[in-house]
Parts: structure tokens; sequence; C-alpha cells
């Protein structure tokens, strides 16, 4: 019993992770495709990246809080917002991640294409856990309140 328990407890969280993959391809579709589209129509790159990375973040976190966690997302507008806070944190986070491994990959005479595939893996993996474990972490509802409240 506590085996098939285990099983399905397992199959669950990859089934989150697999919809966490998909949902973070789409939003990278759409960051790539509105830069595209941008440089396309000659936009400045640092701003066309900028403005993409944004749509990108606000299309994750669409997915995110309606089909990978939406169990997890808070109900009261202050703990949504909070949590919309580190989500974009997170991002940056991951951003942060993939700046510094390229960078030092390139001083280290990397490829810098080789370099951002492993950044990318890094970082994804990093951005993946803080929002898995701490901005969508597990909550159980609170019966006082009409918000969720975190275990402790």
């Amino acid at each position: 019993m506590t085996q098939g328990l285990a099983e399905g407890l397992q199959r669950f969280r990859g089934l989150v992770f697999s919809k966490y993959l998909i949902a973070s391809g789409i939003a990278l579709f759409v960051d790539m495709a509105l830069f595209i589209q941008l440089i396309a129509l000659s936009a400045v790159p640092a701003v066309a990246s900028a403005v993409a990375y944004s749509v990108g973040i606000a299309v994750h976190w669409a997915l995110s809080s309606r089909i990978v966690f939406p169990a997890r997302v808070a109900l009261a507008r202050r703990r949504r917002t909070v949590q919309q806070t580190q989500f974009v944190a997170s991002a940056l986070i991951g951003l942060a991640i993939t700046t510094a491994i390229v960078t030092g990959g390139s001083h280290l005479g990397l490829d810098p294409r080789l370099a951002k595939l492993i950044a990318v893996g890094v970082s994804f993996l990093t951005v993946w856990h803080l929002r898995n474990n701490h901005v969508f972490r597990p909550q159980r509802r609170d019966p006082a309140s009409s918000d969720v409240a975190a275990d402790i």
C-alpha cells in the first residue's frame, strides 16, 4: 500500500515537472519570437531582449499559475502579489546565473555557445527548484481564512 502511494506521488511529481518543462518551452518560444520580431522592426537589441524576456516571464507566470501549480497559487491578493514578486525574482536569479556562467566560461576560453548551453541547464534546474519549493511551495488550506497557509 505504501509503495503504491509512493509510486503515485513520484508520478505526480514527474507530471508537475513535465508541465513545468513544457511551460518553460512555450515561454522561451514567445520570448525568442518576440525578440526576433522586434529586431526585424529595428528595435535596439538590448531593449528588444528586455521586452521579450519580460513578456516571457509573464507568459511563464500565466502557465505556471494556471496549469503547472494551480493548487498552490495564493488566493488572497496580497499573498498572490508576494508570490508573483518571488516568481519574477526567481527569473532574475536565473538570468544572473546564466550571465555569470556565460561570462565566466568566456573568460576561461569556453565557446560562448557551449557556455550558454551549460548555463541554460543550470539556470533551468535552479529556477525549477526555487519555484517548486519556495514560490509555489506545497500548501494547505487554512480553514480560518480564505487564503492558503504554508505547512509548518
